[in-house]
């Protein structure tokens, strides 16, 4: 009786020393989980600001080639204009 009641008790800790290294295991990948979360944040935030940094690039780009465009089409007016006198009596 004695020897059963021991087999029980080693059993029960053997499954208590189990959950527990499972629980432990479980932890340790939340950890990660989060330390990988955090870091997917951390980047998500960089991107948030390059893109911005890059939008403000772009608007700057376009209203830099709309002048260019509205330059080129005033010089061609121009040598238009001058061709057409020289091309008059």
């Amino acid at each position: 009786m004695l020897n059963a009641a021991l087999e029980r008790l080693e059993a029960a800790v053997a499954g208590l020393e189990r959950a527990a290294a499972r629980r432990l295991e479980l932890e340790q990948r939340r950890g990660d989980l989060e330390t990988e979360l955090s870091l997917m944040q951390d980047d998500r935030a960089r991107l948030a600001v390059e893109l911005d940094g890059a939008l403000a690039r772009l608007e700057r780009l376009e209203a830099a080639a709309d002048d260019v465009s509205r330059r080129v089409e005033r010089a061609m007016g121009a040598v238009k204009s001058v061709m057409g006198a020289e091309g008059q009596p």
